[in-house]
Parts: structure tokens; C-alpha cells; sequence
């Protein structure tokens, strides 16, 4: 019997290869529905992974929300969702 393994995409991005992510922090300063709300517009994701990542930051102080080989593209996540005051950061997904 054969299996097809799927090895995650990678591209360069202009920034290295490897993938990416976008993690956001806990805050006291806006609510759940805003942060829903931005990630949704970030992401592109659906209401209910928006609450779920919501709701893992709210938890435990942090969550990944959004995932790419393109550095570019996580930037861009990470500046709309920090534009309501909420604290992100991109890196790596794993190290090499």
C-alpha cells in the first residue's frame, strides 16, 4: 500500500525560506469582539476559528492566527491586526 506524504509549502517570500506565522497577544484594552472582528479582516478566516484563536489568547495569553510561506503576507496580517492595539508578532513556525 502506498501513501502520499505532503510536505508543508515553503517559498521564499523574499525573506528565507521557510514558513511563517502571525501570533497575537492578550490585552486588557479591547474586547472579544473587536479582536473576532480584526482577525477576520486580517486572516480571511471564519467566525468560529476567529473566536477559537480569540478565545486561546484570552486563555493563554497568546495564540498563532494566521499561517504562510510568505513572510510579506504575515507582515501584512500582523499590521492590520495591531492597528486596533492589539500585540502580534511574526516568526517563524519552526526553526530549521
Amino acid at each position: 500500500m502506498s501513501h502520499t506524504v505532503l510536505e508543508p509549502a515553503t517559498t521564499d517570500g523574499g525573506t528565507g525560506s521557510g514558513r511563517w506565522m502571525v501570533v497575537i497577544f492578550n490585552n486588557d484594552t479591547n474586547s472579544m469582539d473587536e479582536v473576532v472582528e480584526i482577525l477576520i479582516r486580517a486572516t480571511g478566516c471564519g467566525v468560529e476559528e476567529a473566536m477559537i484563536e480569540m478565545w486561546e489568547a484570552h486563555t493563554y495569553g497568546k495564540a498563532p492566527v494566521h499561517f504562510s510561506g510568505d513572510r510579506t503576507e504575515c507582515d501584512t496580517a500582523a499590521a492590520i491586526i495591531s492597528s486596533i492595539g492589539v500585540k502580534t508578532e511574526v516568526a517563524r513556525e519552526w526553526e530549521d
